[in-house]
């Protein structure tokens, strides 16, 4: 379903991908679209390693970890599905740029993807989009930590973080 009518959005968990997921679905309510919300995932010790010992069962650990964190993502922006869109949830193994490519081809569809601010590092994925996609991309701000959340954090050591002992 991801042809024309497609708002295509990339979902990670992060922050900046709950936004792009919240703006995806306003776009796709906007113009009445569909709205694909994608997390594209590879095995954690990469696919190179992976090919040379594989292992199925290890496969479907990785691809339900990612289904999980995609049905959390909507379910922290949503609280289940989108209200008013008609949505769908794939989860696809592969490097997120090319994956989020491959899937908006369509000249009218429209490509959402979250950013948050990083001096002098745009990160891969990022690159590959803009360079890459054959539709509009959007680019959804992860939004503002809280006032005066910077400075406590920086203020914070490892032990801040460390479980109570009881």
């Amino acid at each position: 379903m991801a042809g024309r009518e497609a708002v295509v959005v990339g979902v990670s968990g992060s922050l900046a991908s709950l936004a792009a997921l919240r703006a995806g679905a306003e776009q796709a309510r906007r113009g009445g679209r569909v709205l694909v919300a994608v997390l594209a995932w590879e095995p954690p010790e990469g696919e190179g390693l992976y090919l040379r010992h594989p292992d199925a069962a290890w496969a479907r650990h990785w691809y339900a970890e990612a289904r999980a964190r995609l049905d959390r993502a909507f379910d922290e922006v949503f609280g289940g599905a989108p209200p008013g869109v008609v949505s769908e949830r794939r989860v696809i193994r592969g490097r997120a740029g090319r994956v989020l490519c491959d899937l908006a081809t369509h000249p009218d569809a429209l490509l959402v993807i979250g950013a948050r601010p990083r001096k002098h590092h745009i990160p891969r994925t990022h690159r590959y989009v803009h360079t890459h996609a054959r539709c509009a991309v959007l680019t959804a701000p992860a939004p503002p930590p809280p006032k005066g959340m910077r400075r406590t954090l920086r203020r914070m050591t490892p032990a801040d973080f460390a479980l109570a002992n009881h």
